[in-house]
This record gives C-alpha cells, structure tokens and sequence, in this order.
C-alpha cells in the first residue's frame, strides 16, 4: 500500500479534481494514504449523496406519527400501544452484479443491522429486484445467486422475508438492481441513537473480525460499471448469518441496560463511516487505535482496516461504568469485543496504528465542506399521445401471453426459497394479499408491507411515474384495511452528470412528494443508488418505495383469493389507458405512449373508501389493478382462491381490449356478496364504481363466451418462471 498520494491516485479513489483541491485545504498538505481513503469514501455518491441533496429536501418527512425521519439509520414512526415500527430499504446494486449471491446476502445483512442498531428487533424483510432479459445465461445466473443469496441470510437468521416485486427489462442486463427492506418492532421510548457523547467515554467495536472483503466498495457503488467490472469481487463482502444473529440478540441485550451512548452499524465505508458519522453528529473528537482492532487476516495496513467493509460489526459508544456489563454480554454471545478507542474535546478523528498517526483530520469541514452539486438537468420529453391501437390476438390469446410473461407470470419459484413465516407472525404471506400482513407478537396490532414501483412509467414520464410508485404502495397497503403510515425510498437512476438522468431524479423526486403530501403518506428514511450504467447504458429510473401501514386488528385484513358466490367490482374509473402497458408490450409488440395518469384526489377518494368498506366487514376480498389491468387482477384473485368467475362484457365506448388491459390508475377489485349495496355506497361517496362479474365454478368466462380451466390458467402462470430457469 506504499503509493504516493496525488491527483492521479485521488482519480483513481474517486475524487475530481476540484474535490481533492479541497482536501489539500482543508488538511494544510499531502493527505496520507488512509487520510485520503477517508475523505473518498466519506464524499462518495453513496455515503455523502452529493448528487442528490438539494433534490431530497423537497420530500415530505413529517407527519404526527412520525417519530424520526430521514437522518438516523432508519425511520421511525409510531404504531400505537406504546410501539414504534422501524423500518428503511438499502440498495446492494454494484455487489450483486459482481457477485450475485454475496452481494444479496450482504445486502440484507446490512439493512438488518440499520434497524437493529436502534433497538428493533427485525420482524419482516422485503425486496424490490430488477433484472435483464431473463433469456440471457448471465441474466439467469445473476438471478439465481440473488433468490439465494437473500434466501440465504434471511432465513438462516431467522427474519421472513415477506413480500417483494420483480421486474424485467433489457435495461437491466449489465446492471441489476437488489434493493432490500427491513421492518424492525421496538418501544417508542427505547429508540437508539448514533450521535456520540461523553469526552472520554470508551468506543468498543463488537461482532465479527476485521478482514480485507469490501475495501472500496462505497467508492465501487458510485461509479458506473465498464469491461473491467469483473475484476472487482475483492470489493464484494462476505456475509455470515449466523453471526448476524448472534450480534442482534447481544445488541438487543445490551439494550436493555443502561450501558450504550450511541450505537452505529459498520456498513458502507465500514469503521470510517461509522466512526466518522458517529463524532461529527454528536460534535466531539475521536481517537481510534487500530492495533486493537480484532483482524481475520495478518499485516492489514490502517488504510485496510478503515475501509474494510467486513459484515456483521457494530461501534458503540458506552458508559465507562458500563464496559465490563458490557463485555460480559459479548463474551456470552461468543462475539469480539475490544475497546478500540475513546472520544475527545478536538473535533478531529484521529487514526494510530502499530505507533503511528495515520490519519489526523478534522471533522467539521469533512461533513459541512462535503461537495454539494446543483447538476444540471434536462426534462424528460413527453411522450407523443399513443392513439387507438387494434387488438391484434383477443382476449384469451392476449390473456395467455400476459398471465406467462416475465413480469407478470407467478413468482413462487421466487418466494418458495425464502421461509417466509419464521416466527410464527406472518398473517398473510407472498401472493395471499396486496401487501404483506406480520402480526405484533403479543397483540392484536399488524403491519402492512409492500414495495412498489413502475419503471416504464419512470422512463416514459419520470414526474408520472414517482407519483404512481407512492400511489401504488399506498393503494396495496389500503388494499388489506390497513392504513398507510410511511414510506421509504430506493433511488436507483443513471450516471447523475448526465443532464437527462438527472432530470429524471429531480421530476421522480417532483412526482413523489406531491404524493406523498396528497396521501398523508410522508417519507422516513431512504437511500440513493446512482451511476446504474454499464458502458454508458443506463438502467430505466426506478424510485423504488417500501411502504409501511398499520391495523388495529390483524383479523380485519382482507387477501386477495376469491371466495364463492361473490359478485366482482371495480372500485375506479376505467377509460382503457394502454400507453405503457403490458399489453403494449406484450401483445401488440410496442413500448410507447403517455403512462397512466396519476389523479392524487381520486386515489385518496377511492382509497379511503375502500378502506372504510373493508374495516366494517363488506369486502371478501381486494386486489389493486395494476400492470396488466382488470383482467390480470381477476384471473389472479381467482388463482389465489381456486374460485372461476363469469365475466360481464365491458361497458360502451371502451374497446374491450382496453377496459380488460389498460392500466387506469386508483383501482380496486373488491369481491363482496351485496352488489347493489356496494353500488349505492360507492354512489354516495362519489366513487366510480361498476359491476364486473360474479364467481364461482373452475373456470373463467370470458366475456365473449369463451372459457379457460383455472388449470389451465394455472399451468401458464406456475410454470413460466421455473421453465425460464431451467426447470
């Protein structure tokens, strides 16, 4: 590790040039090898969003349930009886590309640790994962170490992993996109914080040794991929379940003294970030001792161990008096414990190692002097109006190409890899409900969790398309009667110097917070993935939303498998909007046109009415309409509940292909036994409503007559991702 440190090497960490100017005057001089290591990763994209900044402060952040918002590890908001829901979703992109099955794995690790760290115990994870063409080798591949590698971690350490989506898109072929959410349970007058207090006060470093897995790798994140990105497994960590677990039951332990001041998990830029983010929010100084360090490998230099991103470590701040309560617990959970180092009055962190000073900065101008960027920004154009277009097939070939698709064909190949009711708390697991329902041990209470997002929206109309991700998180959530809280963001675009990339973060950002505010439905905590691009293509714009509801009553939550002897009816205006639709794509071979318009006010409208209807016990069941629109919603309903369904023929001055297809926005199905009651209800509330059907039997009819076996139906749907991988 004996390089000179300049401008070329300072490229080569990912500074500009301009950037490490700044260093050189803030530091006085040549910045030392692991100094400068320091200010790369803390002024990367992915640590300091130095791209994003002046974009994310227009989200909404607050609301009366809100108990912290964007700035700790994960959000906190307040679900009743004394008890908080922390929760936050992380990107592992860059990893699992390299390394497919590692970078899940680590992915979700990471995100475990990020809620834990404040005094949940994790009760659900979730993810949100785009791949490219699934007929690709590389593409099968990458999904096959991914399913396995969160599978993997989640049900090793004893979390179910309870709801997801997956889409697929060409876009994604050199650059998938892993973005994994956590939710953690914790009393709301027990949160944990990161900011260090108490000069003096002993900073210990608990959990796994210190190896040379993921140096770099939060510079690696924030840069594009090119022919090389082979080469760049050594910034991929490795990740070891089992001990995550035994660290979360030792910090929840601990938790429950007195001993911690502040506790940070080492995630991103690992013992720098963690130490680094820890002192500069509680305005005190640092000094680290590396010789302490517990090490997996021999002759690791200052500069390695302080980049390393070795999985499974936490730094906490204690109470002198505490150490040894402290030590003892570690011990228990068979876990490293050292003391590494003490806080100071000097505001700088200082680095020693083997009697060296190797690193001596101060902290201030690393956080306040962190390069902030107005980037410019280009608009997306807007799409030339899609006109009529002519159903090529019919309904039932059109319904057979869809209901096999990529994305839209059963992900039970997906979920059956992952334990999903470990626990014992899973009310509603993946495929059973628009969102996923996880009961609160030991009371009555539940959430509700779902991601969302539409990346063909994103890419057509990027402002359109963020609205709709929020939208749709919170129609899923209402979809069950639970009632929407909070989100969390993954913001996963292209190169950010591109002017149209960034034009595309900033109209999502737009479309998001306007629904955010429409929708009471604030934003807690999030994270920025850019540079998704490999050899200058980027990925479609996908603002990734994890979304989190309450219900009072877990038994009050509705699924969507259709019951017998119902009658089926849209909740929601239908006027056949195919632009960007699946059924564009699929069936008539296009990826054109305007996405669906987004009316926040009938969202809300016809959402707050779905709910009130659920909760007071009229709704056997509910799905959204969404991609593939209201025939999709009720072949699937009818799948999930083995009940066929007789359909009535669409209204006039809609083409049938396009009432069945189109994919209008703020629509539920609702399957209930008193139509007209459901009517005159919808009626009175202002809310578009109109009769589809009725179930009953195995099969679906169409309504031209036609009918289709639900086996066979089911053949199509089960069969196609299995049959795409392989068998």
């Amino acid at each position: 590790m004996a390089r000179d440190v300049n401008e070329s090497l300072a490229r080569v960490f990912g500074l500009s040039a301009e950037e490490y100017a700044r260093v050189l005057d803030i530091m006085g001089r040549t910045p030392s090898l692991t100094e400068l290591g320091v200010f790369s990763v803390m002024w990367s994209e992915h640590c300091s969003y130095k791209s994003s900044r002046v974009w994310l402060k227009l989200l909404p952040t607050t609301a009366p349930w809100v108990i912290l918002g964007p700035g700790e590890n994960a959000g906190v908001v307040d679900i009743g009886d004394g008890l908080a829901a922390i929760f936050k979703m992380e990107s592992h992109n860059h990893p699992s590309f390299i390394e497919p099955y590692q970078g899940a794995a680590t992915g979700v690790g990471g995100i475990l640790r990020d809620v834990f760290t404040m005094g949940a115990r994790p009760v659900a994870n979730l993810n949100a994962l785009r791949f490219g063409d699934p007929a690709l080798p590389r593409t099968r591949r990458t999904i096959d170490g991914v399913v396995r590698g969160i599978g993997g971690y989640g049900n090793c350490v004893g979390v179910p992993t309870v709801g997801g989506e997956i889409n697929f898109h060409p876009s994604y072929n050199g650059n998938p996109l892993v973005n994994a959410m956590t939710v953690g349970i914790a009393p709301a007058d027990r949160i944990f914080l990161s900011a260090a207090a108490g000069v003096g006060n002993p900073v210990v470093y608990v959990g796994s040794k210190t190896g040379r897995d993921g140096i770099h790798g939060a510079t690696m994140a924030s840069a594009e991929f090119g022919q090389d990105s082979e080469e760049k497994r050594p910034t991929v960590q490795v990740g070891d379940p089992f001990v995550e677990k035994l660290l979360i039951e030792a910090c929840l332990e601990l938790m429950a003294t007195d001993a911690i001041v502040a506790i940070q998990d080492m995630g991103a830029a690992g013992l720098t970030s963690s130490s680094v983010e820890m002192a500069g929010k509680g305005d005190v100084g640092i000094v680290l001792d590396l010789d302490a360090v517990p090490q997996r490998e021999t002759g690791m230099s200052a500069y390695e161990m302080m980049l390393s991103e070795s999985q499974e470590r936490m730094l906490i701040v204690l109470r002198p008096d505490r150490q040894e309560v402290a030590r003892a617990i570690f011990a228990k959970w068979e876990l490293d414990f050292a003391v590494i180092g003490h806080l100071t009055d000097t505001g700088r962190i200082v680095v020693t190692h083997r009697g060296v000073v190797e690193a001596d900065i101060p902290l201030a101008p690393l956080a306040e002097q962190a390069p902030l960027y107005h980037r410019p920004t280009v608009d997306t154009p807007q799409p030339a109006p899609l006109g009529e277009v002519a159903d090529p097939v019919g309904l039932e070939a059109a319904l057979l190409r869809l209901l096999g698709c990529p994305d839209l064909c059963s992900r039970a190949w997906v979920w059956d890899q992952y334990d999903s009711t470990v626990g014992g708390q899973t009310v509603r697991r993946p495929g059973a409900a628009d969102a996923a329902i996880v009961r609160i041990e030991g009371s009555r209470r539940a959430l509700a969790l779902t991601t969302d997002c539409t990346p063909r929206y994103c890419q057509a109309d990027p402002e359109a398309g963020g609205a709709q991700a929020v939208a749709e998180a919170w129609r899923n959530i209402t979809a069950t009667g639970a009632t929407p809280l909070a989100i969390t963001d993954n913001m996963n675009f292209g190169n950010p110097e591109k002017p149209e990339i960034m034009g595309q973060f900033a109209a999502a950002i737009r479309g998001m917070a306007a629904a955010c505010v429409a929708l009471d439905f604030p934003v807690v905590s999030g994270n920025v993935s850019l540079y998704n691009e490999t050899e200058g293509r980027p990925i479609l714009p996908t603002p990734a939303i994890g979304g989190l509801g309450v219900l009072a009553d877990a038994a009050a939550s509705v699924g969507l498998a259709l019951p017998r002897d119902c009658c089926l009816i849209v909740i929601g205006a239908t006027v056949g909007h195919l632009g960007q639709s699946l059924w564009l794509r699929e069936v008539a071979g296009r990826e054109d046109g305007p996405p669906p318009p987004v009316d926040l006010a009938a969202e809300r409208r016809n959402g707050d009415f779905v709910r009130r209807e659920i909760l007071a016990g009229r709704v056997r069941a509910c799905h959204d309409a969404s991609d593939g629109g209201l025939l999709l919603a009720v072949v699937e309903m009818a799948l999930a509940g083995d009940v066929g369904a007789g359909l009535l023929p669409a209204p006039g001055g809609v083409a049938s292909h396009a009432f069945w297809f189109g994919e209008d926005q703020g629509r539920y199905v609702l399957a209930v036994q008193d139509a007209l009651a459901m009517l005159q209800a919808a009626a009175a509330a202002g809310v578009p409503a109109l009769l589809l059907g009725v179930s009953g039997g195995k099969d679906l009819t169409l309504p031209t007559g036609d009918t289709i076996s639900l086996a066979r139906l089911r053949a199509v749907h089960e069969q196609a991702l299995p049959s795409l991988m392989g068998g």
